[in-house]
């Protein structure tokens, strides 16, 4: 049975943690920096016969903006519309009903996001950024 749920009790951080770190835009973060972005995000989980097999996040104001980030499936899990289930639940929740802009940065799963309405950006020559290393 597979189920996608915002308890933020029945997520595993340790499982988290451990995929995050080796992957390139989380590479070392520390199980204190994943619960803190835990904290203080909307999460999602996603759990195959009550093992968590994957994990998205939102950060939000709840009407203008939000940003997905962390989305991932483990390895042995891809391929089977997980990702997808994922996103539509987070895409679909009450609670993000009134977002008007969603944003995200991927390097290589376009494919993924474009059939939830994704795009480039209209005008990527307004947006800034600032990295902190």
């Amino acid at each position: 049975m597979i189920e996608v749920s915002k308890d933020k009790s029945k997520l595993d951080v340790p499982f988290i943690q451990n995929f995050l770190k080796d992957i390139y835009w989380a590479a070392g973060r520390t199980m204190e920096e994943v619960q803190k972005t835990i904290d203080t995000s909307v999460c999602f989980g996603i759990y195959l016969n009550g093992k968590q097999i994957g994990f998205a996040r939102v950060i939000t104001d709840y009407i203008v903006f939000a940003y997905l980030m962390d989305v991932f499936i483990s390895e042995e899990f891809r391929g089977n519309g997980y990702s997808s289930l994922l996103i539509e639940n987070m895409m679909k929740d009450p609670e993000l009903q009134e977002v008007k802009i969603w944003r995200l940065a991927t390097t290589d799963a376009h494919f993924l996001y474009e059939k939830f309405g994704f795009t480039p950006l209209a005008h990527p020559e307004k947006m800034m950024e600032k990295v902190i290393k």
